[in-house]
């Protein structure tokens, strides 16, 4: 769900005050801000945790975007016996 416009940046100041390596983060919604730049954190994606390291260009984006929920569809192939 997004945010709406009129509401200001949603960012948890909590998680920086951590002392952990790697920082786990279980909000998706938290968006990237320059104190994160450079950090190890891992993404709860609702069944596991998604390892990531923050660069530069993730900046301005919410951490939700860089920990898939969905899997790709696995198809079964066909067995063509000519």
């Amino acid at each position: 769900m997004s945010r709406s416009k009129w509401k200001s940046i949603y960012i948890n100041k909590d998680i920086l005050n951590l002392e952990k390596k790697p920082i786990i983060i279980y909000s998706r919604a938290i968006i990237i801000t320059q104190e994160y730049l450079g950090l190890n954190v891992k993404i709860y994606n609702g069944i596991r945790f998604y390892e990531l390291n923050i660069i530069e260009k993730m900046i301005g984006h919410k951490f939700g975007e860089f920990s898939p929920t969905r899997k790709l569809p696995q198809h079964k192939k066909k067995n063509n016996k000519n």
